[in-house]
């Protein structure tokens, strides 16, 4: 079920919030839980079942690493074991088929694929699963005892099958004991609208335009089509992404909740490290305290330093995808970060601002044919259409026909990428006619929210890139 689906805005959510807000605060919990599962099990009944055994297996573990919490020994082991099972989990619905597909190229073998279905959101319940037990472990959060408490932490819906990937130690005590008042759930819904306007009115255009341009052989583009082809998909990948993060942070305040953010405009950055402060947070912040540190950080010499970073950012190329071109698109990134840590950084810091934002988008531009091409060789074709080394024209009538049909969707696309919301809020704030703009504020948002259902109503084109996930 899609947080942007008719389904969902019009029978599933209000029902969720109606059932929720009349039950007892005992209950709310047990309404929530019920809910998720029910929300995850809507499109692949099959699914839920290795989202209950995963739910089981870090309940159990959780219990375990707490019981033997005075034996160094004894807890590491099942801090081993919680490591080996979920990665086992991820590793046979999500990478199984690679494994055989390398295993046959290599070998000479003609070993039949699987073909197993994955279920969606596999990576990200799978590492809240290990944030748990992990969290437990270092005794930054206490073991559930309730395994429905860890049910509805793993299994929550706004979060579940595309995050932001929350850590248990954000919200263990949210579980137990939240409030929620009037400005909190007027705060969500206004996120939730936000977030949805992100995905509906601007990812869906950009997609549709990315789509038709990356379907077709990079070699036929104009150097321009490459450009727009790439650029739309910059585009619909963030809003895609940021606009579900924004929905699910919106959707967990109705209910108490408070997710940390998981965008903070990445397109404005001036170097590739600050991108990645800025762009999935949850992820970035996962891998570095739970891989990063673990390994030394960097608190430890040069080689070793070099060698965390690749092992960071080749896990997170390969937790994106079962495919050399995630990993090459991982390893592009360790290798740009490293590069600005211990050659051009200081350099860089010295540039122009507007320099230093062209080189940071220069590269995440081409990060993102590496990430979205089906193959690595598709992903080099393309990089050499945009730079004319294919020898195809500069322009053609295709180009400019989707920068005339779809130049208003590229201009907000442009504009809600930059904080200019944050910094109208806070004029807001501190206007004198700040009643009368509040109104206007409603106003807009109600509008926003018309023009998404609009476009459901007479659209069939609504996917969810991080779905793949």
């Amino acid at each position: 079920m899609l947080f942007s689906s008719l389904v969902f805005l019009f029978i599933f959510l209000p029902s969720v919030l109606f059932l929720y807000y009349i039950s007892p605060k005992k209950l709310k919990n047990n309404v929530l839980l019920l809910s998720s599962l029910f929300f995850y099990g809507y499109g692949e009944p099959k699914s839920l079942f290795v989202m209950l055994f995963s739910i089981l297996l870090n309940y159990a573990l959780g219990l375990l690493v707490d019981r033997y919490r005075s034996s160094k020994s004894k807890s590491y082991v099942v801090l081993t074991l919680t490591g080996i099972g979920n990665l086992a989990v991820i590793g046979y619905y999500k990478y199984t088929d690679f494994f055989i597909e390398n295993f046959n190229a290599l070998f000479g073998q003609s070993i039949p694929l699987m073909h197993i279905i994955m279920p969606i959101g596999i990576s990200f319940f799978t590492f809240q699963g290990m944030s748990y037990v992990i969290d437990v472990y270092r005794e930054q959060g206490k073991a559930q005892r309730n395994p429905l408490n860890v049910a509805l932490y793993i299994s929550l819906f706004p979060q579940l099958i595309a995050g932001p990937i929350v850590r248990y130690k954000t919200v263990a005590a949210q579980i137990n004991e939240r409030q929620v008042n009037i400005e909190k759930f007027a705060s969500g819904i206004e996120k939730f609208i936000l977030g949805l306007s992100k995905k509906v009115l601007i990812a869906n255009s950009m997609g549709l335009v990315a789509d038709h341009i990356f379907e077709v052989r990079a070699m036929q583009h104009s150097v321009l089509l490459s450009w727009i082809g790439v650029l739309a998909y910059t585009a619909q990948i963030y809003f895609d992404f940021s606009g579900y993060s924004d929905m699910a942070i919106g959707l967990g305040r109705m209910f108490g909740f408070e997710f940390l953010e998981n965008f903070n405009y990445p397109y404005i950055s001036k170097s590739i490290t600050e991108f990645w402060r800025r762009w999935h947070i949850s992820l970035s912040t996962w891998f570095r305290d739970y891989v990063y540190i673990p390994l030394g950080g960097n608190r430890v010499n040069q080689a070793k330093l070099i060698r965390n970073i690749l092992v960071v950012w080749l896990l997170t190329g390969f937790w994106h995808g079962a495919a050399w071109n995630f990993i090459a698109w991982g390893f592009y990134f360790g290798l740009l970060l490293m590069l600005e840590k211990f050659v051009i950084g200081t350099y860089l810091q010295k540039l122009w601002r507007p320099l230093q934002h062209l080189y940071a988008l220069l590269f995440i531009v081409l990060g993102w044919v590496l990430f979205r091409s089906e193959s690595l060789s598709y992903a080099l074709g393309y990089i050499a259409s945009m730079f004319g080394l294919a020898g195809q024209p500069i322009i053609n009538n295709q180009a400019l026909y989707y920068i005339v049909e779809y130049k208003l969707e590229f201009i907000a696309a442009i504009a809600a990428s930059m904080p200019i919301y944050p910094l109208l809020q806070v004029k807001l704030k501190n206007s004198k006619s700040g009643l009368l703009l509040s109104c206007m504020k409603y106003f807009v948002l109600m509008g926003l929210f018309g023009l998404c259902i609009m476009y459901l109503i007479n659209s069939t084109f609504n996917p969810f890139i991080y779905f793949r996930f």
